[in-house]
């Protein structure tokens, strides 16, 4: 049975309930266990657990250090295209939007691998919008061999694609995959996708069964903070998470927590969370999965990344840009977003060893 099948059988209304009844007692019986179970993690998200933000991030910390010692992975986005076929309400790729559309040949793909490549890192996640006949299977063929030459760690988030297409890829040195749900909240997610095939929700939540299936190394997920209300819809990525590692124990598997972020033409009234909630969410997250990794984009502004590197991450872009050609010739006109942290690479990495950690520009156990 898939995630779908169960998602299903889930009540959207029935958890929010659950979560919003949570008391400081079960914040406090929470965070004594050495593992939590999904009504545990409700409680740890909820209303109640804003109170115990201190003994949170503690545990948090503490369990981050023992399973990543005292690193912090580095990063960087490559766009490759902003065509898309999907219409979203929260995206600046989105097809009614009137931006000129860029797709990088494959001679402008070296060039900014070089670009990047000259900045020290060795992991790139690969990121385009959704268009399969322009920027689909055979695209991603091509492109990939000449990323691999530079990276030895390569991530895709693109649009969902078949078991075999991810077969090929893989075969082709594709590393990870990151395939956001966006939100599990059914009439929320039929309100902000409104045309193309990311409309098909039981498409793109089945996707990481997919990649599951097709064995890829890591599988990410995430949900975009602001279409719905984020602590039920981070019980929904727990439970999917859960899921995932149960039946496809051979991958591992990343989280990421962004916020919606101003982009041209678009307006959405968000369910907006704080940065206190923020750092509880991370911290909730990393007391449930001890060993999952998270990363950190530079969605968020520089100060409160630099006190979150010490509190659950273990990954974290840098000096990122959203749109193609953003490395050897940036373009505002074309970003998908407008990013919160603008420091330089170097000036990140120094952040981060003034945390007293060491930046890490490679993924060890992909030279396995």
């Amino acid at each position: 049975m898939s995630f779908f099948a169960h998602w299903q059988k889930l009540n959207w209304d029935a958890l929010s309930l659950t979560l919003y009844s949570k008391t400081a007692a079960d914040v406090e019986a929470a965070l004594t266990k050495k593992s939590l179970s999904d009504d545990d993690f409700m409680a740890l998200v909820s209303p109640a657990a804003e109170a115990y933000l201190e003994p949170l991030a503690t545990r948090s910390q503490e369990l981050t250090r023992q399973r990543f010692g005292n690193t912090l992975s580095l990063f960087i986005p490559l766009y490759l295209s902003n065509l898309c076929a999907n219409e979203c309400s929260y995206c600046g790729f989105s097809m009614s939007n009137r931006l000129r559309r860029k797709t990088l040949s494959m001679a402008e793909i070296e060039q900014e691998c070089a670009a990047i490549k000259a900045k020290g890192y060795d992991s790139v996640l690969v990121v385009t919008g959704e268009h399969e006949r322009k920027v689909g299977r055979q695209y991603f063929a091509q492109a990939l061999p000449i990323i691999k030459s530079y990276f030895s760690y390569v991530m895709f988030e693109v649009q969902p694609l078949s078991q075999k297409e991810y077969l090929q890829l893989s075969s082709l040195g594709l590393n990870a995959v990151m395939v956001y749900q966006e939100t599990y909240n059914t009439a929320a997610y039929c309100r902000h996708h409104l045309r193309g095939k990311k409309a098909d929700i039981e498409w793109r939540l089945n996707t990481p069964d997919r990649l599951g299936a097709a064995g890829i190394d890591k599988i990410g997920l995430g949900s975009l903070i602001g279409l719905a209300d984020w602590r039920v819809d981070s019980v929904f990525t727990a439970m999917h998470l859960s899921y995932l590692q149960r039946r496809y124990w051979r991958s591992r598997y990343s989280l990421s927590f962004p916020r919606l972020r101003p982009c041209a033409g678009t307006q959405v009234d968000t369910h907006v969370i704080s940065d206190r909630q923020l750092v509880q969410l991370i911290c909730a997250y990393r007391l449930r999965f001890h060993d999952v990794e998270m990363s950190l984009s530079t969605r968020e502004q520089a100060r409160l990344r630099d006190g979150l590197f010490n509190l659950g991450v273990t990954a974290v872009s840098a000096e990122s840009k959203t749109q193609p050609g953003g490395y050897a010739n940036a373009t505002a006109e074309l970003e998908q977003f407008r990013i919160d942290d603008s420091r330089s690479t170097s000036e990140v990495a120094a952040a981060i060893r003034a945390q007293g950690l060491q930046p890490v520009w490679r993924d060890w156990l992909s030279q396995w």
